[in-house]
């Protein structure tokens, strides 16, 4: 057995290969939940409920997919590069750190001001922390998905010896967290007593930003062309390596922005628990949306209702909330395998 690539596919394929993947999850699962001793149909409806079947459910689903349009978003533009970032997490906690280095009090400034500072402060810390493996690959061949890997570890340690030593609040009754930011850095709530905050609303820009960066600009171009081929861009004159760095300070920036979104706008200071793998999901959000930002935002939103509707399903159906792992896990199998079929045959000798 072989792969040939197809020259072009066909609109059909396109369309009923990701279909088919969505099918083959829906029957997997439906298979779960009849393991457990639950009807399939009554835990896909209590899901869709609890992910939106109210006002409160919808905000809470929207308040969980904005760090993953971020992450999902770092992973989408690194891999479109064939840049294998797989430390979205290391970096969304850099942007953590220094949103509550430089917000709780540092620079007294009030929230017109700050709140930028603050935004570009971080996305530095995460770009830079990205540049190091990716110099590494550039320069020396070094597997960057060794190097991020590695860094989410070296860098949550790193966060829990700040939040026991020169960041850790006073007052929190010996709890490992940093002292809440000034209240001119907190994000606003989008409605009042809910906690959807405006770090949607930044992340929904930073999409549509970053589609237009990949299709409508010169880098955009680039970055897709040292994915598809690095020695045909190479040998048509484009600085490869140039372009992996830029990427790799793209992709930091945009995971590192949910670091801030969450301190800023949800949590109010840093945690050692400030993600919820939302680096590691956001591989998943990034090869379900086929690594297009606007489809990040459609795929996170799915993401984030699966985990947050899996809660209330798991409490009335009384089905383990694991299953929304597996939904996810086996909703991204199923999809890179249709993405596989779509761009290539299988041939038998």
């Amino acid at each position: 057995m072989r792969l040939e690539p197809k020259p072009a596919p066909s609109f059909a394929a396109t369309l009923l290969y990701p279909l088919g993947a969505v099918a083959a999850t829906l029957v997997f699962t439906s298979v779960l939940a009849l393991l457990a001793g639950a009807s399939p149909l009554d835990v896909f409806l209590l899901v869709a409920k609890g992910a939106a079947g109210s006002q409160f459910a919808l905000m809470e689903t929207l308040t969980r997919a904005t760090p993953l349009i971020f992450t999902g978003l770092a992973i989408a533009v690194a891999f479109r590069a064939k840049l294998w970032n797989i430390g979205a997490e290391a970096q969304l906690y850099m942007g953590g750190v220094a949103t509550v280095v430089l917000g709780t009090g540092a620079l007294p400034l009030p929230a017109p001001l700050l709140i930028p500072i603050l935004m570009a402060a971080s996305m530095l810390a995460g770009a830079l922390l990205l540049l190091g493996p990716a110099f590494l690959k550039t320069r020396f061949g070094v597997d960057e998905v060794v190097t991020t890997l590695l860094l989410n570890f070296i860098v949550l340690l790193f966060v829990s010896m700040l939040l026991e030593g020169p960041l850790k609040d006073p007052m929190g009754m010996g709890w490992p967290q940093s002292i809440k930011v000034l209240p001119e850095a907190r994000l606003p709530r989008i409605i009042t007593g809910r906690r959807l905050h405006y770090g949607f609303v930044l992340a929904i820009v930073a999409s549509v930003i970053l589609w237009v960066v990949m299709k409508r600009t010169t880098l955009g171009y680039e970055m897709r062309a040292v994915g598809h081929n690095p020695e045909a861009s190479r040998f048509a004159g484009i600085p490869v390596n140039s372009v992996l760095m830029k990427t790799a300070l793209l992709s930091g920036g945009l995971a590192a922005l949910g670091g801030f979104s969450e301190v800023t706008g949800l949590k109010g200071n840093l945690t050692s628990d400030l993600s919820a793998n939302f680096g590691y999901t956001g591989i998943v959000v990034a090869m379900l949306a086929m690594l297009n930002p606007l489809g990040v935002v459609a795929s996170a939103i799915f993401v984030a209702g699966i985990f947050v509707g899996a809660d209330s399903m798991s409490r009335a159906a009384g089905v383990p909330s694991y299953i929304a792992d597996v939904m996810v896990a086996v909703a991204l199998l199923t999809m890179v395998t249709a993405i596989m079929l779509t761009r290539f045959r299988i041939r038998w000798r």
